[in-house]
């Protein structure tokens, strides 16, 4: 019978070498890493003091900056720690606060980015009714929503895997992962297991939401005006933008996380593994700055006077 062992620390073993070039990496991740808290939180700033963009896209924009301040700390800090380690070692208690951060944040910008769809759906095919449809009570209700619900169900998961015997302390990974936990596991997984799958298929009608709210406005952009094409075009292509890339991120962890990828070079599974971790926290910011008028002139206000 196998013996059950909990560690007390676990070991990052994605890791490789970096030699000459540790403290290049370090300071790299740094500068991104700064890059990306003053990018979001100065967009969060913008949002807060300027009357005129205290409205529901603009306060789902402000939960989704948020939010990218809580991946990214969830990440950068780390990794930046473990760079400058010989050994890549990680407390357990510490690998899950990680994971609860990580999971967090990738459930926060799939509800968020359904949420802002759906602002987006009834602007566009409800412009009469959009301001009585989308009131103070139901922005507060969504961004609600939208939080407590990741907050809740990756709690439930996190508990689940923290409760488990586990026979190794080894995660081929360069932070902490809720599946490379279970894996380790020696204990009974059923129930890990069962939620592990109701969690997923509610992840997927998120999902689904945001694709038939985009579908809807597609038929109406293909229906209606010229006017009205280019104002969902306008409105919505930073979004659409955002989905992808962050959605692009999350393929390629999934298929990572399922499937033997040892073939692939150690360099490019990290960049892979980290892609929607740092990219949609750099590249949201830069996109809905430069592609929504009302932030972008703010933008130009705030750093050259301008109106």
């Amino acid at each position: 019978m196998t013996n059950l062992t909990q560690f007390s620390f676990l070991i990052l073993c994605a890791y490789f070498d970096f030699d000459l070039f540790m403290y290049f990496c370090f300071i790299f991740m740094m500068l991104l890493y700064i890059f990306i808290l003053c990018a979001n939180v100065f967009l969060i700033v913008v949002i807060c003091v300027n009357r005129s963009l205290h409205e529901p896209m603009y306060v789902f924009l402000c939960s989704l900056f948020v939010n990218e301040l809580l991946g990214s700390t969830g990440l950068f800090p780390s990794l930046m720690d473990q760079i400058l380690r010989d050994i890549h070692t990680v407390p357990t208690s510490l690998c899950f606060l990680q994971i609860y951060c990580l999971y967090t944040y990738a459930n926060v910008q799939f509800c968020n980015l359904a949420v802002m769809s759906y602002d987006r759906y009834l602007a566009i095919c409800f412009p009469l009714q959009y301001h009585t449809r989308m009131t103070s009570k139901r922005v507060a209700l969504l961004i609600t929503t939208t939080w407590l619900y990741p907050l809740l169900a990756v709690l439930i998961l996190v508990s689940l895997s923290s409760s488990l015997h586990l026979c190794g302390n080894i995660i081929d990974k360069v932070y902490c992962d809720n599946y490379s936990i279970v894996k380790l596991s020696c204990s009974d997984t059923t129930v890990n297991n069962i939620y592990g799958l109701i969690y997923t298929a509610a992840t997927i009608v998120v999902v689904l939401l945001i694709i038939y709210s985009y579908m809807r406005i597609l038929r109406v952009c293909f229906s209606g005006s010229k006017q009205t094409r280019h104002k969902a075009v306008s409105t919505c292509t930073p979004h659409l933008a955002s989905l992808i890339n962050f959605s692009f991120g999350c393929f390629f962890e999934i298929i990572q996380s399922r499937f033997d990828m040892k073939h692939v070079p150690s360099i490019l599974r990290i960049i892979l593994s980290v892609y929607f971790f740092t990219c949609p926290p750099l590249f949201n910011p830069v996109v809905y700055g430069l592609n929504i008028r009302k932030i972008r002139l703010t933008c130009k206000s705030v750093f050259f006077g301008t109106k």
